[in-house]
């Protein structure tokens, strides 16, 4: 895995209004997080973590303060967004310590051309990011899922994913990319279901009986 140098300054003063004044001169507030060590405020130029937040590489950070020699390894945890302009908020960093296990989402490559595609059906692609667990030298840069076999209905679970050196977080239920059928079939299947399940009403004469 990559590593890149990401500079930042420490956050002394964490007010509301600290923060606003950082973002207004184009910094992006976050968080260091560390087992066993209190989390250290930072600062960082936007335009630096768009680097290494906007990519689809995963990449150990190493997170350099002014002023220090030392550096912090780490990777992104989490982002957070504005909702309006999608402008980076907030980051939280988490350490990263050779030989202990690391908690992350990776994101996934999908390879090849489904066959139920080519035959109409429509690629469904339900996740993006998977949660694993590994160690630090392990972290891979994206997760290959070969999807060349799907068919109309066939669906590729995280249980049906098999790598070395990973322990999937992502509940193995969930469902990770699909071919559905197309609209119009579906639409039409329905129909003949319903045209076939509805029986003709019984008529029942209430005239009277010839006896009457």
């Amino acid at each position: 895995m990559a590593e890149k140098i990401l500079k930042a300054k420490k956050r002394e003063i964490t007010t509301k209004g600290a923060v606003k004044q950082l973002r207004r001169e184009g910094y992006v507030p976050g968080i260091f997080y560390s087992k066993g060590n209190e989390g250290i405020p930072f600062a960082v130029e936007e335009v630096e973590l768009n680097k290494v937040v906007f990519t689809s590489e995963r990449n150990i950070i190493q997170l350099t303060f002014e002023d220090e020699k030392d550096t912090l390894g780490c990777v992104v945890k989490d982002v957070q967004f504005d909702p309006v302009s999608d402008k980076i908020v907030h980051v939280d960093m988490q350490g990263v310590t050779l030989g202990e296990l690391l908690q992350l989402e990776v994101p996934i490559s999908f390879v090849g051309s489904p066959v139920g595609v080519k035959e109409g059906g429509i690629l469904q692609e339900q996740l993006h990011k998977i949660e694993i667990e590994c160690m630090p030298r392990h972290i891979p840069q994206s997760l290959e899922v070969e999807i060349s076999e799907l068919g109309i209905g066939d669906s590729i679970f995280v249980k049906d994913l098999e790598f070395e050196n990973i322990k999937f977080i992502t509940p193995e239920d969930a469902v990770i990319v699909s071919v559905t059928a197309p609209k119009a079939e579906v639409e039409e299947t329905t129909e003949d279901v319903t045209e076939e399940g509805t029986a003709e009403p019984e008529v029942i004469s209430k005239g009277k009986s010839e006896e009457e």
